[in-house]
């Protein structure tokens, strides 16, 4: 019985990810030429945009690139972002969200909702925690270079031609793979339960605590994070809110950049508890509404 439940779940991963790999790799390849010619443009526009800086970074964080939490975490330990513009992009970023539901055309419908969400939270929770906790005072402190490298650790600032195609090549690669083994995995453990309300029962669906465990899922600094919540969603195993609630708290590395180089510990430690909370509450409202 174990091996028919092995195979077949097997087989249905394989058809998934056969199903959405063109879509994913053309999706990557639109991404990689846009970030390839305007990132740099688009980061110092939110290097220059002061009062502006968690509109303009939440919104700039909601484009599927690669590396933008990174990028503002080490903009931020430079002292050149608020902590509030820093929750706005982590907030916003989507990861691998994005592309992965580009590459299903009928999941298409859930694209602009989560962005427009996900923005909304970014924008209101940048704000508000610039305006309640204000910096006096930003020091500059060193960061070395290493931590300015992406998911697929090419370097963020300074791009190479030959990563219009490697990265997508690269990066398709990479998430099928995350895709393959997530699908893989949940599909074994759907047959176990029965079926996927079942599954969904265990994760306690139709519950305000499932989108705070959601969160608390989402603050593992790996992009497969952003894919296993995606993957589980499009299973029916979790609820929209708590999609919400995951994605919000997964800023993909950023953290693991803010964690790793901030030297002011009770700093990074008030960042990710805050981004928690946000994602945690924000999951929990969309679930009452």
């Amino acid at each position: 019985m174990s091996g028919i439940i092995l195979n077949n779940s097997l087989i249905k991963a394989l058809a998934d990810l056969i199903s959405i790999i063109p879509l994913l790799f053309i999706t990557f390849a639109v991404i990689e030429f846009i970030e390839y010619f305007y990132f740099d443009k688009v980061l110092a526009f939110v290097k220059k945009s002061g009062k502006l800086a968690p509109l303009i970074g939440s919104i700039v964080a909601s484009f599927p690139q690669c590396g933008f939490s990174i990028i503002a975490s080490v903009l931020y330990i430079k002292g050149l972002i608020s902590r509030g513009t820093l929750l706005a992009v982590y907030l916003s970023t989507s990861d691998e969200a994005i592309p992965v539901l580009l590459s299903m055309p009928e999941q298409y419908k859930l694209v602009l909702p989560i962005i427009a969400i996900k923005i909304t939270i970014g924008i209101v929770a940048g704000y508000a925690f610039d305006y309640f906790f204000p910096q006096k005072n930003i020091l500059e402190q060193k960061i070395d270079e290493l931590s300015q490298k992406g998911c697929c650790s090419h370097t963020l600032e300074s791009k190479v031609s030959k990563d219009l195609i490697l990265h997508p090549i690269v990066h398709t690669i990479s998430i099928g793979l995350f895709i393959f083994l997530i699908t893989f995995a949940i599909n074994v453990v759907i047959t176990k339960c029965g079926s996927a309300e079942a599954l969904g029962g265990y994760l306690m669906s139709n519950s305000p605590m499932q989108p705070v465990i959601a969160a608390l899922f989402g603050l593992i600094p790996n992009c497969a994070i952003s894919v296993a919540l995606v993957m589980l969603y499009t299973k029916g195993v979790i609820a929209f809110y708590s999609v919400i609630a995951g994605l919000c708290a997964n800023a993909g590395l950023g953290i693991w950049v803010v964690i790793t180089k901030n030297k002011d510990i009770k700093d990074s430690i008030v960042l990710v508890l805050s981004l928690f909370l946000i994602s945690a509450l924000s999951g929990i409202i969309l679930y009452f509404f």
